[in-house]
Order: structure tokens, then sequence, then C-alpha cells
């Protein structure tokens, strides 16, 4: 389940304020939360391809660690940009896909049991980058509840709270997303 709020908030703030080994007594913290996220979006793929649950957690630790004067509000916060952090792990890794079978042809080894196939998927997640960066200048919170809910596989209660709006509010712009998206990847 996920970890006590003041801890995790008290880490991710010394960890910008730049106090060394913040972030890493933070990972273990909320490893267990990341890989249960990681696991439900790659859960929603096909078997098959080599990005799995632990490298998409180890993905995002790279994305994040670098980030020392990251000023990370709190551990919802901190979720969110987690969620962002795995959409553009996916969708960079789907690009790569895309430049393998267009000549790369080298064979890949799977990871483990939870793998997501990328190549099946490629160009339609590619698709739905774009179509969710035309939604984010529309609307930015719409956009950010994509986010958390698809490609974080957050329940409501945890977007809202990753978001700080209410559960109400992520219902109703989810329910707006999805209808927007549908439309704008049929065109």
């Amino acid at each position: 389940m996920l970890q006590p709020k003041n801890d995790i908030t008290h880490l991710l703030r010394a960890h910008g304020r730049g106090e060394e080994g913040a972030f890493d007594e933070l990972m273990p913290m909320v490893y267990d939360d990341l890989h249960r996220i990681a696991r439900r979006q790659l859960r929603r793929g096909k078997r098959g391809a080599t990005l799995d649950t632990t490298g998409l957690v180890h993905e995002v630790y790279l994305k994040m660690v670098d980030q020392s004067q990251a000023s990370w509000e709190d551990r919802s916060h901190f979720f969110a940009i987690s969620a962002r952090a795995m959409r553009q792990i996916i969708v960079d890794y789907a690009r790569q896909r895309l430049a393998a079978k267009r000549g790369g042809g080298q064979a890949h080894t799977p990871l483990d049991e939870a793998r997501i196939a990328i190549e099946a998927q490629a160009d339609w997640l590619l698709a739905l980058d774009q179509a969710l960066q035309r939604l984010a200048e529309l609307d930015e919170r719409m956009a950010r509840i994509v986010e958390c809910r698809f490609f974080a596989g957050l329940t409501e209660e945890e977007s809202a709270e990753a978001l700080a709006i209410s559960v109400r509010t992520v219902q109703r712009d989810w329910k707006r997303a999805r209808g927007w998206l549908k439309e704008e990847m049929r065109g």
C-alpha cells in the first residue's frame, strides 16, 4: 500500500534542497508503489516484448534521480510526475521499437512475465502521445488525468490525490478526456 505521506514528503523536500542520500532513502519507500503502478500499466499490453515492470520502474528512477533540484511538493506530486515519466518512457520505447522494426532487426530477449508488446502498439502509442499533447494544449488538467489513469494506472482516488483535485473532477475529466481522445484518434 502507499507509504505514509509525511516520510515521503520530507525526503522529497530534502532531495529538492540537495541533501545527499535523500533520494536513495526515498526509493525503497516508493519502489513497491511504482512497481505496482508499472505492473498495472504493462498488464494492458500483450506479451512478447522486452519492456518489463522492473525495467520501467528503473527507467523512472534513472529519469528522476538526476532531478536534484526538483521541487516536488509532496508525495502526490511525486506520483503525478512519476506518471508523466512512465508515459515518456513508454512512448520513447515505442519509437525505438518502430525504428528497429524498420531495419534494426535484432532479436530481443524477454526479461520477465510482465512484458508489454510495444511493437504491436507502437503506432497507436505514438498517435496517442500526439493526441495527448494536443489535449494538453486545450486542457492541461485533463491530459494529466490521462497520464495518471492510463499511463500510471492510478485509481480515481489516487489520481485525485496526485493532482490535488476532487475525485468527482477526475471522474468528469477522465470521461471527457476519453471521449475527446477517441474522436481525435479516429481522425
